[in-house]
């Protein structure tokens, strides 16, 4: 994402890359970054919580209107959770879950090669 909004920006489409992964985009050098600290995936806020959502896009489009500077980093208020604990379970593979994952795999794997035999689905 970051490399298609500084394509943009160089045509004169402003942008704001909302994200999860801080050091990652402020590397890159975005115009514009609107950040929240949450789990990877999830930058717009929680699943099914439609103000939180609204709040985070709508920060966003403030962020537009408002960076005076290039690189402009803004951090959004909201939290994930009550406490820090989600940082500590985040893609956290239990032992318990090992053979349902394989065997969601296996048939992601026969699925995509369907796919391709039928030629449903690029080549990897």
């Amino acid at each position: 994402m970051s490399l298609t909004a500084r394509h943009l920006e160089a045509a004169g489409i402003p942008t704001v890359i909302l994200g999860s992964a801080l050091d990652v985009v402020e590397h890159c050098g975005v115009p514009r970054f609107l950040f929240t600290d949450f789990p990877l995936g999830n930058p717009c806020g929680k699943p099914f919580d439609a103000s939180m959502q609204e709040a985070i896009a709508a920060q966003g489009i403030d962020l537009l209107e408002s960076a005076e500077a290039p690189r402009t980093t803004v951090r959004t208020p909201f939290r994930w959770s009550d406490d820090e604990s989600w940082r500590d379970r985040y893609m956290e593979v239990r032992a318990e879950d090992l053979a349902d994952l394989a065997r969601r795999g296996e048939a992601r794997r026969a699925r995509r090669l369907n796919e391709k035999a039928q030629g449903k689905a690029r080549g990897d």
